[in-house]
């Protein structure tokens, strides 16, 4: 009995210190979807944390004779982010990793050293001279607007056909950005010169560098809240605001399928991807549309099997997508959006078209919504099929 005691008791004490602690915690100066932030006595540093996750429900069916319902339930994200300033505030930096499967899987053992690709940002940022950053490290190339746009500002679910097949994602090297006003009118330049092979690979490069330019102009200034590059007009712009953009990138003798994306090819081809984009906001209302190119001057197919079917091949092709939805003042929006996908047709990859209707509350902006959509897809050659999703979004 006495060693009964004992061991309870030894069990008891952590819990009770816990809860004294829990009663004298201290209040934080911060607020929902800000994270915690942190600033060193000597001024010499900044920090600030923040957390999300989104919960995915996701099921589809067919129209063909005996199809049945197929679903899942996923965390589709999940995220922690650091960032600040270190030194001085002109050098600022950030570091973002994925916790999820979704976000840390990966197809390719023997270029990631077998280790989960856990980085998807790290990333110092230089502000050298008035309107001008470097950049230094990984993180998202300066590409089409869709991809820009973080997965947690987004108007639907997630992004559209066009941009999983085109998008060329994360990198590693340098950017540097650069803008300026011509009048009322905001000029933004960036340029890139990074690895082409995607995030995180540790083996030597297989092939050439990526080179990437875009230029966007905004001809009535500034969005508000960065709203260019975010989904959905919370803001409610009280004028008029549009945002145009090109983006050029060229990847020297690439060796995935989709540039930084994809398995690794046993060839490897020069890409090169074009995107023009454009985004519009007024009063509750937002638009945005994209084109995506992408060739391989030598053509994309690497191998064919036995059977003559094409056995490698580099994703080549077009894509179109456009969206649009409205805020109501309760928060609620309605959006709905089209996407063509057209491949390269020797490549035996097959086209598509998808059309989705989506509903969103959003209760604290993006950082806490549930969104939901369903999308009609029609894929030559099968059968029409229905998508249905609902999606949680959680940011502290």
């Amino acid at each position: 009995m006495h060693h009964t005691v004992k061991g309870a008791l030894f069990l008891l004490l952590p819990l009770l210190a816990w809860g004294n602690s829990a009663h004298s915690q201290s209040l934080i100066d911060s607020r929902l979807g800000k994270g915690v932030q942190v600033m060193a006595a000597d001024s010499s540093f900044s920090m600030r944390f923040g957390t999300r996750f989104q919960t995915l429900y996701e099921g589809s069916v067919s129209s063909g004779p005996g199809a049945t319902w197929e679903d899942r339930f996923l965390i589709r994200r999940a995220r922690l982010k650091f960032e600040g300033f270190v030194f001085s505030p002109k050098l600022e930096y950030k570091i973002e990793l994925g916790l999820s499967n979704s976000d840390i899987g990966s197809d390719t053992p023997e270029q990631t050293d077998n280790a989960d690709n856990v980085i998807l940002d790290a990333v110092a940022k230089w502000n050298f001279a008035p309107n001008w950053e470097l950049w230094v490290g990984q993180t998202k190339l300066p590409g089409n607007r869709e991809r820009i746009v973080s997965s947690q500002k987004m108007q639907f679910v997630d992004r559209s056909l066009l941009n999983s097949r085109f998008n060329i994602d994360r990198d590693a090297g340098l950017q540097l950005h650069h803008a300026h006003y011509i009048g009322g009118m905001l000029v933004r330049e960036a340029g890139a010169i990074s690895m082409g092979e995607g995030r995180d690979i540790t083996v030597d490069n297989a092939g050439g560098y990526d080179y990437t330019a875009r230029v966007e102009v905004l001809p009535f200034g500034e969005f508000e809240g960065e709203g260019e590059y975010v989904g959905t007009d919370l803001a409610r712009e009280e004028t008029p605001k549009l945002a145009v953009a090109a983006a050029y990138d060229f990847n020297d003798d690439a060796s995935r399928a989709r540039g930084q994306l994809g398995s690794f090819l046993s060839g490897t081809r020069d890409l090169r991807t074009l995107f023009l984009d454009a985004m519009f906001k007024y009063r509750g209302f937002s638009a945005m549309a994209e084109y995506a190119s992408k060739k391989a001057p030598d053509g994309p197919v690497v191998a064919f099997g036995q059977d003559g079917d094409v056995d490698e091949t580099f994703v080549t092709g077009n894509a179109f997508n456009i969206q649009g939805g409205y805020l109501f003042k309760t928060n609620w929006e309605v959006a709905g959006r089209y996407t063509t996908y057209n491949p390269t047709q020797v490549t035996g990859l097959r086209e598509q078209d998808q059309y989705t209707l989506g509903l969103s509350k959003y209760i604290v902006g993006h950082t806490l919504k549930v969104q939901s959509d369903v999308s009609l897809i029609q894929e030559e050659g099968r059968e029409e099929a229905y998508q249905f999703r609902m999606q949680l979004e959680v940011s502290l």
